[in-house]
């Protein structure tokens, strides 16, 4: 069941609370199994056992995924008292190692059954949003902005495009639906760039369009042929500087391929409006973050910061 604050506090960051109630429900029941049960819990805890818990991070980084950690404990099968959940901190700030995040504090059982599903999504979007977050400083000073690929985990792609948003990059497109994207498959099948894009803009005319190009050629074949937005794979800095000085004032420019944050700052200076990397979502390490159950009668923590949401 959702709380009337976790979609008030999903839908105040951006987030779908729909989106998230389907993630976590799945992400629960993959870890409960079909009889939605915690056996070590239920063994070892008494059902009116109450406790406290802190959501610590245990490494520096951009925190992203707080509203989904409401919506975990909302989720948890549980016959008593709700878990309430006071966050400390909000998506998109950048904590030391030993921040407090959030306090938990409910029934026991509930805290540990939800603990991992809670701290798997959490981990997962702050290590994207601390991830972008250091491609977005690369790029601080020029007009280029890092932007995400559909190279997402599956089931999890809005989630971690919402943490690129957070650590500072940009959304590309959210799928196959929103805009077209022609590929080098698709100009062999359709015959050339030119007669690729043209099909796309007969078939669906308000859909943007962008077009994938290797050479200066291809790039100005597509320019002519209409379209605004090119996406330059694996170019030189060289090549690129070329591409933006025949068509850069006509279209918007993306390069990807080959991209690193070692050579970001080399590709930003062609004068590229974007570098799309698609390791912001399939490489990023997690932000490794705890929950760790107070001892009986411990006080509040010093670490605990203001309250948010």
């Amino acid at each position: 069941m959702r709380s009337e604050v976790t979609v008030a506090a999903s839908r105040a960051c951006g987030l779908d609370p729909d989106v998230v109630h389907r993630v976590v429900a799945t992400a629960l029941a993959e870890d409960l199994g079909p009889d939605r049960l915690d056996v070590t819990s239920a063994a070892i805890i008494d059902p009116g056992q109450f406790g406290t818990a802190e959501l610590v991070a245990r490494s520096a980084g951009v925190v992203a995924g707080l509203p989904l950690v409401a919506a975990v404990f909302d989720a948890v099968p549980s016959a008593g008292t709700p878990v309430e959940v006071r966050l400390h901190r909000c998506d998109g700030d950048r904590v030391p190692a030993g921040t407090v995040l959030a306090t938990l504090t409910g029934p026991v059982r509930t805290l540990l059954t939800g603990e991992r599903t809670a701290l798997n999504l959490i981990s997962r979007l702050s290590g994207v949003a601390t991830h972008t977050r250091a491609w977005a400083d690369a790029l601080a000073g020029s007009k280029a902005t890092v932007l995400d690929t559909r190279k997402t985990t599956p089931g999890l792609r809005l989630l971690e495009k919402y943490a690129v948003r957070v650590g500072g990059g940009g959304n590309k497109r959210m799928g196959l639906y929103d805009v077209a994207m022609v590929k080098d498959n698709h100009k062999l099948a359709a015959g050339g760039v030119g007669a690729a894009y043209r099909r796309v803009r007969e078939a669906f005319p308000g859909v943007p369009v962008e077009v994938e190009v290797t050479t200066l050629a291809e790039a100005v074949e597509a320019v002519e042929a209409g379209a605004s937005f090119l996406l330059c794979d694996n170019m030189s800095p060289e090549l690129l500087c070329a591409v933006v000085a025949e068509v850069g004032d006509r279209v918007e420019v993306e390069a990807t391929g080959g991209l690193t944050l070692a050579n970001a700052v080399r590709y930003a200076r062609t004068g590229v409006d974007y570098l799309s990397v698609g390791a912001l979502t399939h490489s990023s390490p997690i932000m490794d973050i705890a929950l760790d159950l107070r001892p009986a009668g411990a006080g509040a923590s010093a670490g605990a910061g203001r309250r948010a949401g």
